[in-house]
C-alpha cells in the first residue's frame, strides 16, 4: 500500500514498489509520456515541418532534390575506382551502384541529422523549458519524427528509382517498417543522450560536426558490410548503423529476409540505446533547466 505524507499542506503519495515494479514503470515511462503529450508533440511537429522550407520557392522539392544530387555525385566519384556488388537484375552499373549507396545514405542521413541537431536541441527551446512546464524529454521524439518525414521522402525516391530500373519491387519492401521503427527508437535514445550532454557543454555539438562526416566512412555506405576478411569482418558490427544498412539492402535490393543474428543485434542496439538515453536524460532532467 502507498503511504501518504503531508508536505507544506499538500498530500504527497509515496508508493512502495518492489524492484520488478520499478523496472516496469521505467520501461513504460517514455511511452506514457508520449501518450500524455501527444497533442503537444503533434502541434510542435506541424510547426517544425512548416518552417523547414519556409521562405523557399522550391519548398519540399528540395527534400527530393538533395538526395538525388548526393546520389549523382557519389556515383560519379566512386564507380570508376571501386568494384562493389550490384543489385541483381540491374544492367546499368552506375544505376546499380546508385541504388547500393542510396540505401546506405538513407540510413546514414537519418542518423546524421539527429546527431547534428540533438546537442543544441534544448538550447533551441530554452525559452519554453525555462518559462513553462514543458516536457523537455519530448523534444527528442519530435525531432526524430521531423527527421523521419524527410527520410520517408528519400525512401520513396529510392523505391521509385528501383521500380523504374528493375521494373518491379521485391515483396520484402513491405518489411521496411521493421527496420525503420528500431532505427527511430535508436535515434530517439541517442538524441536523449546528446541533448543532456549538450545542455552542459556546447562542445558536444562541435564534436558531432567534426566526427559525423568521418563516421560515414566507418559505415558501410560505399562498400559492402563483408568487405573485411574473416574473422575481422565481425568488427564492423561495432558500428551500430551497420545492421540497419545491411537489413535495408537485404529488404530493398536483394529481396530477402535479413540475417536473423544481424536483425537481433539491430534490435538489441535499438532497445539498449533507447532506454539508456532516456535513463541518462531523466537522471539530469531537473539540472538541465538550470544550465541551459
Amino acid at each position: 500500500m502507498p503511504s501518504v505524507n503531508i508536505v507544506n499542506g499538500k498530500l504527497i503519495v509515496v508508493e512502495n514498489l518492489d524492484r520488478s515494479q520499478r523496472v516496469f514503470r521505467f520501461l513504460a515511462k517514455p511511452f506514457r509520456q508520449m501518450r500524455n503529450h501527444q497533442d503537444l508533440i503533434q502541434a510542435i511537429l506541424r510547426r517544425e515541418l512548416r518552417s523547414r522550407f519556409q521562405g523557399s520557392a522550391g519548398g519540399w522539392i528540395w527534400a527530393v532534390f538533395a538526395p538525388l544530387v548526393a546520389i549523382a555525385v557519389y556515383t560519379m566519384a566512386f564507380t570508376t575506382n571501386l568494384q562493389l556488388p550490384l543489385a541483381e537484375g540491374v544492367d546499368s552499373k552506375r544505376v546499380a551502384y546508385a541504388l547500393f549507396i542510396f540505401s546506405g545514405i538513407v540510413v546514414f542521413n537519418f542518423f546524421s541529422e539527429m546527431a547534428f541537431r540533438s546537442p543544441m536541441l534544448l538550447h533551441e527551446y530554452a525559452h519554453y523549458i525555462k518559462q513553462t512546464i514543458f516536457p523537455s524529454d519530448m523534444l527528442a521524439v519530435i525531432s526524430t519524427l521531423r527527421a523521419t518525414a524527410y527520410t520517408g521522402i528519400s525512401v520513396i525516391v529510392m523505391l521509385l528509382l528501383e521500380l523504374i530500373v528493375r521494373g518491379g519491387l521485391p515483396w520484402t519492401v513491405v518489411l521496411i517498417p521493421l527496420v525503420f521503427l528500431p532505427l527511430m527508437a535508436f535515434l530517439v535514445g541517442l538524441s536523449w543522450f546528446l541533448c543532456a550532454v549538450g545542455a552542459f557543454t556546447r562542445d558536444a555539438g562541435y564534436l558531432m560536426i567534426n566526427i559525423v562526416p568521418l563516421f560515414m566512412f566507418a559505415t558501410p555506405v560505399f562498400y559492402p558490410h563483408n568487405s573485411l576478411p574473416s574473422p575481422w569482418d565481425i568488427l564492423i558490427y561495432l558500428n551500430a548503423l551497420t545492421g540497419y544498412v545491411e537489413c535495408m539492402r537485404d529488404i530493398v535490393l536483394q529481396g530477402r529476409i535479413p540475417n536473423p543474428l544481424v536483425y537481433l543485434w539491430m534490435l538489441a542496439t535499438s532497445v539498449s540505446t533507447f532506454y539508456f538515453g532516456y535513463w541518462f536524460f531523466d537522471r539530469y532532467r531537473n539540472v538541465i533547466v538550470d544550465v541551459i
